[in-house]
């Protein structure tokens, strides 16, 4: 249940971010989940599109640098507490999480939490043990 999600690396400068919104628009690739973190010269946008390949292969032809990395899916509760719970549970099995970023799902009791883990087959067994639901790639990029 993994995932694929692009990280495109960006110049920190502007115009920069509209540049690959444009060619994504053009292309009617649809964004289904971002983030964008930058330091001082750069910035990297992850986002997970309802056409992976399509979108790596276009923005490569556009001149962005673009990888492709395997994350993780996770439905909670939206209520306080959700997020607290499965970090917890993470946390007890010293599962690391590089990165996350999350989403609410509208008219839902829902949100989908997005991880990039150290260990990604360990963190899926965890979740799995707990019976914490596990998104496929078609119920967050379709």
């Amino acid at each position: 249940m993994i995932v694929e999600q692009i990280s495109i690396f960006l110049e920190n400068k502007a115009g920069r971010l509209v540049e690959v919104t444009a060619a994504l628009s053009e292309a009617k690739i649809n964004i289904r989940a971002l983030s964008l973190a930058d330091t001082s010269d750069f910035g990297i946008l992850r986002l997970i599109v309802d056409d992976t390949e399509r979108a790596k292969s276009m923005l490569r032809e556009r001149g962005f640098t673009v990888g492709r990395t395997s994350v993780v899916a996770v439905q909670v509760n939206d209520t306080p507490g959700g997020l607290h719970y499965i970090l917890s549970v993470l946390g007890e099995a010293q599962v690391n999480v590089e990165y996350m970023y999350a989403y609410v799902q509208p008219k839902t009791n829902f949100a989908t939490l997005i991880f990039r883990f150290d260990h990604t087959e360990a963190a899926l067994e965890v979740l799995q043990k707990k019976d914490i639901p596990i998104l496929p790639a078609s119920k967050v990029s379709g």
